[in-house]
Order: structure tokens, then C-alpha cells, then sequence
């Protein structure tokens, strides 16, 4: 749930950097899980869930705390991401899984079952556009009827002004966080030390590669999704979600 900061992959001291800092750097993280989480319809019986690139596992589990007759099947690129991940999940059940694999590659997109919902959480701006088109298509694909993708992400800004905006209200979070938790200001000097606001340094990541949020929902829509939707806005990081007929 997090920007790759060593330039080319993300590493185990990448996962424990954003375990150790994502309660302050992500904007209103509890909104974002809410929000995900609520805008999954409601499952009748046994149903299969996948989150791409768990992370930590908050994510994870909140949809096994929300959805208890539902297998979580949490894939992540990091091992200690997905340590943390089966730790949370732990409580909620032996029923759910992690798998380690690469967001890029297509090879595990092939699944015994069909998912009632299929989200992700920071992770997809790593793919360029093409591939997120065919990442929108593979997972139309693996939904049931009536279900789910739901993403939660970074988009590019389409004028300089709101990208000097989005970075601003990036700021304002942190600092709003730092007072917060620490009584300081201190995390948000680290923030902007460690360059993690995309919009507010000259040179963002090359590995970071958001895509308009009006390209996306087009390539949800041409997946074959309907009921295409934003939920939720801020400091750039937008949740949206497509909805599979039937």
C-alpha cells in the first residue's frame, strides 16, 4: 500500500518503512478501508474475496471483520507484508490465504473460483496504462455475477493546479496526523525528506505511475464492469469501483 522509494522494486526494508509510516503518510486511511469495505454488496453465504497487494493486512482484515462468512485471499509481493497480513487474519478464522506473487506478471490470474469482490489498495499506479486496461479486463473476468473491483489509488492530475493542490492537501494531512499522534510536526519534515508526496517533488519515483482517474473508470467500463463509480477523493488518492451484470 505504498510508493517503491529505492527507485526500481520494492524491498523488504520498503515493507517495513510503510508499516512503520503509513498510519501517517496515507490520507485518512480508516475512511479509505470504510469506504472500501462498504461499497462491497452484501453476500449471501460462502464467498471468495482477493485483495491485490495486502500490505499490512488492514485492509484484509476489515473485509474478514465485515464479511465473516467469506475466504480472504490476500496476495502481496513482500514477505513481511504478508506475515503481518496472516497475523490480522488470524483471528478471523483458518480459512483465508496469502500468496506472494508480482502485480505485473499474468500468470496468476487464473483462479479456481469466482470473486465477489476483488480490491486493491495503493499498488495499481505501479503498472503503466496498458497495464492496468488489461488488469481491469482479467479481473472483470474473475468476478462473479454481481460483483465487485474495487480500487483504491493514486490518479495524475490533468493541470498544474491541482497537482499544486492534491500536494498541498497531502501536506495538510500529515501534519494534521503528526500533531495528532506526536503533538509535533516533526513526521511531516520526515515526509517531505523521504519525497513521498508524489505531486510535491520535482522528480516523483519513475516506479509510480498513476493514470487519470478518467482513464481508469474507461477501462473499468470497456472490462465489461457497469455501475462505474468514484466513492471517495482526496490528496489524490481516489476509490472507485466497477460492478460485474448479472
Amino acid at each position: 500500500m505504498a510508493e517503491t522509494k529505492d527507485g526500481t522494486v520494492w524491498s523488504e526494508d520498503d515493507s517495513q518503512h510503510f508499516i512503520d509510516y503509513g498510519a501517517y503518510f496515507v490520507p485518512e486511511r480508516d475512511v479509505q478501508i470504510d469506504t472500501i469495505v462498504s461499497v462491497i454488496p452484501p453476500a449471501d453465504g460462502a464467498v471468495h474475496m482477493l485483495e491485490l497487494c495486502s500490505g499490512e493486512g488492514l485492509l484484509a482484515e476489515a473485509l474478514a471483520a465485515r464479511f465473516p462468512n467469506a475466504t480472504i485471499h490476500a496476495y502481496d509481493g513482500s514477505e513481511a507484508m504478508l506475515a503481518s497480513t496472516a497475523g490480522k487474519l488470524a483471528g478471523h478464522g483458518d480459512q483465508h490465504t496469502t500468496k506472494l506473487f508480482d502485480l505485473a506478471d499474468t500468470s496468476w490470474r487464473r483462479f479456481d473460483q469466482p470473486f465477489h469482490a476483488v480490491v486493491s489498495s495503493l499498488a495499481i499506479h505501479h503498472l503503466d496504462d496498458a497495464g492496468k486496461a488489461q488488469l481491469s479486463k482479467d479481473i472483470a473476468a474473475a468476478l462473479a455475477p454481481g460483483g465487485v473491483f474495487v480500487i483504491c489509488d493514486l490518479v495524475e492530475p490533468q493541470t498544474d493546479e491541482t497537482k499544486v493542490l492534491w500536494a498541498r492537501h497531502w501536506d495538510d494531512g500529515v501534519r494534521e496526523r503528526s500533531l495528532t499522534l506526536d503533538g509535533n510536526e516533526k513526521m511531516l519534515d520526515f515526509f517531505r525528506e523521504d519525497e513521498w508526496n508524489h505531486y510535491g517533488v520535482p522528480e516523483p519515483d519513475p516506479v509510480d505511475q498513476p493514470s487519470t482517474l478518467f482513464d481508469q473508470l474507461t477501462w473499468l467500463k470497456e472490462a465489461g464492469l457497469t455501475d462505474v463509480d468514484v466513492h471517495w477523493l482526496k490528496a489524490g488518492h481516489a476509490i472507485f469501483s466497477g460492478r460485474k451484470p448479472g
